[in-house]
């Protein structure tokens, strides 16, 4: 089972669901072998299908019942339609490329999910067709408050052989037992082949997964002999909670016996099928945005603006710059929708906002970050409409010029960070909001730069106006892989989010809004966890601002 989004903090607003999936009676189109079922979830947003995740590969198996997890963020006020595809895979990286390989979908609203907490539906193919008697389950349970979660790592010995000419292919399955006596997958190991004793992957998962955060719950463990066919040998099983799975003390280990309930009640000397040994028991505590932001942690908001004369003169109305009285230009709207939201977080809303690239009075000397309101001692403007209007009163009275450089205004606020950074309590994270309108001709400078500031707390932003070539901001852009100094020196983290403002022209500002800053909190949170700073106690007075 992947971690990666159930590692993922928790969106402002919406409460975290994660979804179970299993499939029953899919369909046989293979005459020689049975399908290797995968389940794709994806789901709509501003009129596209986009994946959202997708479950494991269960080879060979009509009804496949996945260990995966898709974690969702639920929003009250938000219509979220989900769709679900079945695939038989022919590897993990085909799957869903395939029409021939298609097994059936079907459609529902996350609402619908959680308000039954448990649905069953009919796949449909492609052609509105049902897709013989197949169904797909999907089960909904909301994570409750709690971030702990618990690294494990297990081991086997001496456990039953159940193949003729080689050693089982031994994996284990762990089930957490409901109130109303059910059992529900909440991790599947790696297969160890031809081993009995095994040593499996250390893992990591959440105290609510596991368990529910109920410390007694009973949880059982099966271990199965692998088979590709989809038929595997049952070797042992045996239950515990996770209370007893704490009982030993650190650094000790704690034993169970695996048995075959059918050997022991046969077999007048029979002791056990192996025993399984939990080696490494450990429980971190992993915060979330949010409880940093409760915990009085402010963001804390600047703003640099692109003055190069690619913007075109701004009494030209074909500049980038020009103050139409209709419609506000493209730096405007930039402005706008992220300077709003980052407002709410900022408890006495005054946003230093600087220029670069432009001739400024009175010598007209160019400068790379001064402040538009023309005041050095303090470049605050009061609320992101006081950022506003210190834009529009700069422009008449400066010389778009050149070059665009960027690294001056990123080591200016880096400064401020690397104060902040000092501190052992989380009270304030930099955020650097950069509207350009093309190249940057000081890269080498700016990737240094950015690596330096993936050290502090601080995020940058980059929104790209016009139509200029943006590769080199998508560089910056830790997403594609690890952004590198020119000496080679690798950033700490990804803290760079670059949008190219084009695609959203005809989205509504939230859109953008939602885009540019939907890294941040995690950004934030990394930061803070590899400091091992931990966010203050939550105070009644740091909830005003939310």
């Amino acid at each position: 089972m992947s971690d990666v989004m159930e590692n993922q903090p928790v969106a402002l607003g919406a409460s975290r669901v994660e979804l179970r999936v299993s499939c029953k009676s899919l369909l046989d189109r293979d005459t020689l072998s049975k399908p290797n079922p995968c389940v794709i979830l994806k789901m709509y947003s501003e009129g596209h299908c986009n994946e959202v995740d997708k479950t494991e590969v269960i080879k060979n198996n009509l009804s496949p019942v996945y260990s995966k997890i898709f974690a969702v963020d639920y929003y009250f006020e938000e219509m979220q339609n989900l769709l679900f595809e079945v695939y038989d895979a022919e590897d993990s990286t085909s799957v869903g490329t395939r029409d021939d390989c298609f097994l059936g979908s079907t459609e529902c609203t996350l609402g619908q999910i959680v308000s039954q907490t448990k649905i069953t539906k009919p796949l449909q193919l492609k052609n509105g067709k049902l897709a013989g008697k197949s169904t797909i389950t999907i089960t909904a349970e909301e994570i409750s408050g709690t971030n702990d979660f618990v690294q494990f790592t297990f081991q086997a010995q001496k456990l039953d052989n159940k193949d003729l000419f080689s050693k089982s292919d031994p994996f284990m399955e762990i089930y957490k037992i409901n109130s109303n006596g059910s059992e529900q997958l909440v991790r599947r190991t790696e297969v160890v082949k031809n081993n009995l004793n095994p040593k499996w992957e250390p893992f990591r998962i959440s105290l609510h997964t596991l368990c529910s955060c109920d410390l007694h719950k009973t949880l059982k463990f099966v271990i199965y002999d692998y088979d590709s066919s989809g038929k595997h040998d049952f070797i042992g099983e045996f239950s515990t909670t996770f209370k007893e799975m704490q009982s030993g003390s650190p650094g000790s280990e704690v034993q169970w016996e695996c048995i075959n309930p059918k050997y022991k009640e046969k077999k007048k000397n029979y002791r056990n099928s192996g025993v399984i040994t939990l080696t490494q028991c450990i429980v971190e505590k992993v915060h979330s945005f949010l409880d940093y932001i409760m915990g009085g942690c402010q963001i804390h908001f600047t703003v640099a603006i692109d003055f190069t004369a690619s913007n075109g003169d701004p009494r030209n109305d074909q500049s980038l710059h020009f103050i139409n009285p209709v419609e506000p230009n493209e730096y405007l709207k930039a402005l706008s929708a992220v300077g709003e939201i980052c407002q709410d977080y900022d408890s006495d809303k005054r946003f230093p906002a600087f220029g670069f690239g432009a001739r400024i009075p009175p010598n007209y000397e160019v400068s790379h970050d001064f402040a538009i309101n023309f005041s050095p001692a303090n470049a605050e403007c009061e609320e992101i409409m006081g950022v506003i209007e210190a834009y529009k009163r700069c422009l008449p009275k400066i010389q778009l010029y050149g070059p665009t450089n960027v690294s001056p205004i990123i080591n200016r606020v880096a400064t401020l960070a690397q104060e902040e950074s000092k501190s052992q309590h989380a009270t304030k994270y930099c955020i650097l909001l950069i509207i350009t309108d093309g190249v940057v001709s000081d890269m080498a400078e700016t990737r240094d730069a950015v690596v330096r500031a993936s050290r502090l707390p601080m995020s940058i932003i980059i929104v790209g106006v016009g139509n200029a070539d943006f590769s080199d901001m998508r560089m910056l852009d830790g997403d594609d892989g690890t952004l590198h100094s020119t000496k080679g020196e690798p950033a700490a983290r990804d803290i760079v989010q670059f949008v190219p403002f084009r695609d959203f022209k005809t989205a509504p500002s939230s859109a953008l809004a939602k885009c540019v800053l939907a890294e941040v909190p995690k950004q934030v949170v990394e930061y803070y966890a590899s400091r091992g700073i931990a966010p203050d106690s939550h105070r009644p007075g740091c909830l005003q601002p939310l």
